[in-house]
């Protein structure tokens, strides 16, 4: 498992044991938040799993594809170089240590 610290809107803070594999939205799904909306269920074509990456995680995730960066770039919460769709970004072992915070809806 992979240990990945969520955030939520409230500021709240949690660790979770993230499921290689599975998209990092449905692993903060999986973790009980409710702060994650996800409405397209992981299809490209809302933001609402939108997540703020800090630190040096950023650079760390695979590149967006266009879809992704289309989408997110539009959104009024956006912030370069910290936005995702955690939609889009499966999680992998190199990601243990990641820290995101939930993004408002647009």
């Amino acid at each position: 498992m992979v240990k990945i610290s969520v955030t939520d809107l409230s500021g709240a803070k949690r660790d979770i044991e993230a499921e290689a594999g599975l998209s990092l939205m449905e692993n903060i799904r999986n973790n009980d938040f409710d702060d994650m909306a996800a409405i397209c269920g992981g299809c490209c074509s809302c933001c609402t799993c939108h997540v703020y990456v800090e630190g040096d995680g950023f650079a760390r995730l695979p590149a967006m594809e266009d879809d992704e960066s289309y989408l997110i770039e539009e959104s009024e919460y956006y912030k370069a170089n910290s936005s995702r769709l955690s939609c889009q970004v499966e999680v992998s072992d190199d990601m243990d240590g990641l820290s995101v915070t939930i993004a408002p809806e647009s």
